[in-house]
């Protein structure tokens, strides 16, 4: 019975700590703010969506024994639709991890800084901040470890830890029941639209589908394990959802008037928690900001890895190559203040027209028999696929639109 269970462990805590970051929690605070519970439909649409693309990524990667960016290259073998998609892939999941591993660093950083005062050094005229260079060289040394076990052991244990507090959080502040019930009701206008587009955004990552494909080939082998990838998928998702939900619950019941960041939530939980605010989201705001520092930097290289041909054994020299060089720009970056802008700018742009793209690859490689065999997507997925599709379409035209200045 015992190794029964354990057959249903895989790598969906990664998943739940690659799109619970500093940004997921930013964005959730923020919404709660100023919109209270409403918006609490758009993160259950997310999760719908997100336990479907994530579901046929992870089913082509147990099938094919490959990470998604291998079968994609494999598939598209020649012509300009290969070139583009391959340098589109690079160029959303590599420079956009490096940048936003920045972000993820800074936001680990800003919860431990809630905790603990560490000074900032002063090197000429630039300024090394030892807290983002401490949370950095912690992702890069379990990195460099050589084993996924280990990370997997080390993320599953931060994310149920993280997940503990946001839920421990929002069951203080004592939320109105009725409230939360209403906000899974439907509101979209002018107000709400932008941050609809990055509640959903921040959860349907698409450096998570490459990174589950390729996860899933390592840990199962057997089609008859797709059950066990299922369960996994599920609850992993399920459960980052609900965390989502939470900061929102929580952030909704504060007394803060404006926030700016998560670290700003503790102000305004102060009065209904106490000094307890403090911790709990500065311990949220942390495991959320090292786990994803760990994990974009995993998904980047394998994506790298997996374009060229190369080996995808953390072990091996590409992949240790890719992992230092995208988490030694976001460190570098966050350790002096850097702000990569322009990297961040095109990175959105990028992946808001990769994500309809991928979509539409992932259903058109779980229908291609020769990738799959005999486990296609049935009609039923097919109908949900496409439907999620449109959403994807849409939310990388607003996403393009928001970088662009049209909206």
């Amino acid at each position: 019975m015992k190794s029964d269970w354990k057959k249903y462990i895989g790598p969906g805590p990664l998943v739940a700590a690659a799109f619970i970051g500093p940004g997921t929690v930013t964005v959730c605070t923020l919404a709660g703010v100023k919109f209270g519970n409403d918006l609490l439909w758009a993160l259950g649409l997310s999760i719908i969506a997100t336990i479907v693309l994530q579901e046929m990524a992870a089913r082509i990667g147990l099938v094919t024994q490959e990470g998604l960016a291998a079968v994609i290259s494999k598939t598209l073998k020649k012509g300009l639709l290969r070139y583009f998609s391959l340098f589109l892939i690079l160029m959303a999941i590599v420079l956009g991890n490096a940048a936003y591993e920045a972000g993820n660093i800074t936001g680990g950083a800003m919860g431990a800084d809630l905790l603990v005062t560490v000074p900032v050094l002063t090197l000429g005229q630039l300024q090394l901040n030892l807290l983002n260079l401490s949370i950095g060289l912690i992702a890069l040394g379990l990195l460099m470890s050589g084993s996924y076990s280990k990370i997997a052991g080390f993320l599953t244990g931060l994310v149920i830890l993280m997940s503990l507090a946001f839920l421990a959080s929002a069951i203080w502040v004592k939320p109105l029941f009725n409230s939360i019930l209403a906000g899974f009701l439907p509101k979209i206008d002018s107000t709400n639209i932008l941050t609809i587009v990055a509640l959903i955004g921040t959860t349907v990552v698409p450096y998570n589908l490459f990174l589950h494909s390729s996860l899933v080939a390592k840990r199962w082998s057997k089609i008859e394990d797709l059950k066990y990838v299922r369960v996994d998928t599920i609850v992993a998702v399920v459960l980052g959802g609900i965390v989502s939900m939470a900061i929102i619950i929580t952030s909704a019941t504060g007394e803060a008037m404006e926030v700016n960041n998560a670290a700003d939530l503790a102000i305004g939980l102060e009065p209904i928690m106490g000094v307890g605010a403090k911790y709990f989201i500065a311990f949220g705001l942390f495991a959320a900001g090292i786990t994803s520092a760990i994990t974009a930097p995993l998904a980047g290289s394998l994506v790298v890895v997996d374009c060229f041909g190369w080996s995808n054994d953390i072990r091996k020299m590409p992949m240790r190559i890719s992992i230092v060089c995208i988490l030694g720009l976001g460190l570098f970056f966050s350790s002096l203040g850097i702000k990569p802008v322009q990297l961040i700018t095109f990175a959105q742009l990028a992946n808001g027209i990769l994500l309809p793209l991928l979509s539409a690859y992932i259903l058109w490689l779980v229908n291609k028999k020769s990738v799959m065999q005999v486990n296609q997507n049935s009609l039923l997925l097919n109908i949900i696929g496409s439907a999620i599709w449109l959403v994807t379409l849409a939310l990388g035209g607003m996403s393009i639109g928001k970088v662009l200045g049209w909206m």
